[in-house]
């Protein structure tokens, strides 16, 4: 009997930290997450990423 409760205190606690995770993983992308990403990449020049970050920040 006490196995049995182990399993779905276990089973409740998987549950809720996958059920955590997908929230996370469904969440969109800041336009500042981004201007990031596009300068991380070189896409765009220092000026321009202080440029649009400002623009953002406003």
């Amino acid at each position: 009997m006490v196995l049995f409760w182990v399993f779905v205190i276990v089973g409740v606690v998987y549950l809720v930290r996958w059920l955590m995770r997908q929230g996370i993983a469904d969440r969109p992308e800041s336009s500042l997450d981004i201007l990031k990403k596009r300068y991380a990449r070189g896409e765009i020049s220092k000026q321009e990423f202080e440029e649009m970050r400002q623009d953002l920040q406003v």
